[in-house]
C-alpha cells in the first residue's frame, strides 16, 4: 500500500469538538441527551482530499457495504490513489472493479480537475464554505450534498448544515417532532440553536439513527 493510501487511513479529530459538545449540551435539549451516549467517538478526517471525493463518487446511490466492496477493488488499480495515476487507468479495468460507465466518467473528470489545478486545494483553508462548494459542484458527479459531505468529513468545517441529507431530516423528525414529517425550514429553525457548531449537531443526529460512524 502506498504512503498516500496509508496517510489517508489516519483519522484526525477536530480541535473544536469538545467546545462544540459543551455548547450544544447547554443550548439544546436533544443534544444534551444524545452527546453523552457516544463517549469519545467523534467526527474524523482521512486527510486526503482527492481520495475523499473519489470515495463519495464511488458510493453514490449504492449501499455503504456495496460502496466499500467497489472501493476496495478500485483502490488496488492505481499504484497510488492520485489524480495522475487514476488518469492512467484503463476504462475496462475500472468497469471490472464494479464502477458504472457514468461513475468512471465522474472519476476521470474529478482527476482532471485536480491534475490540472482547476480546484484550488491549497487555498481551501482560507476560503469560505460556499466558495468551496462552488468549486466542487463544477466537477461532474458532485452536487451540493457531496460538496457538503466534503466540507464535513475532509475539511471538518464546524458549521455545515446539509439540508439535502435524508438522514439529517429523518433524525430531526424523530428527535424533535415525534416522527412527524419536517420541512427544510423546520430543520433550519431547529438548527438555529446549533450554530456555530451545526456540523457537530448533524453528526450526533446521524448517530441517533446509526450508532456506527461513517468516514469518507
Amino acid at each position: 500500500m502506498s504512503d498516500i493510501q496509508n496517510a489517508s487511513d489516519k483519522l484526525a479529530k477536530p480541535d473544536y469538538w469538545d467546545d462544540a459538545c459543551k455548547h450544544l449540551i447547554k443550548k439544546d435539549r436533544v443534544m444534551k441527551r444524545l452527546i453523552p451516549r457516544f463517549g469519545q467517538v467523534c467526527l474524523q478526517s482521512r486527510g486526503d482530499a482527492f481520495a475523499t471525493l473519489a470515495r463519495s463518487v464511488v458510493g453514490q446511490q449504492i449501499s455503504v457495504k456495496a460502496a466499500q466492496t467497489v472501493w476496495d477493488r478500485f483502490v488496488k488499480l492505481p499504484r497510488q490513489m492520485t489524480p495522475a495515476q487514476v488518469l492512467r487507468l484503463k476504462i475496462d479495468d475500472m468497469r471490472a472493479a464494479g464502477l458504472s460507465a457514468r461513475k468512471v466518467e465522474y472519476l476521470v473528470d474529478l482527476s482532471l480537475h485536480f491534475d490540472s489545478g482547476k480546484v484550488h486545494v491549497e487555498n481551501w483553508t482560507a476560503m469560505d464554505d460556499e466558495a468551496i462548494v462552488d468549486e466542487l459542484v463544477a466537477i461532474r458527479g458532485i452536487g451540493r450534498w457531496t460538496a457538503e459531505m466534503f466540507l464535513i468529513f475532509h475539511l471538518m468545517r464546524p458549521n455545515v448544515l446539509p439540508l439535502d441529507d435524508v438522514g439529517l431530516i429523518n433524525g430531526i423528525s424523530k428527535s424533535y417532532f415525534s416522527g412527524e414529517a419536517v420541512s427544510r425550514s423546520d430543520a433550519r429553525e431547529v438548527a438555529l440553536a446549533w450554530a456555530p457548531y451545526r456540523t457537530v449537531a448533524t453528526w450526533y443526529i446521524w448517530r441517533s439513527l446509526d450508532p456506527v460512524p461513517v468516514n469518507y
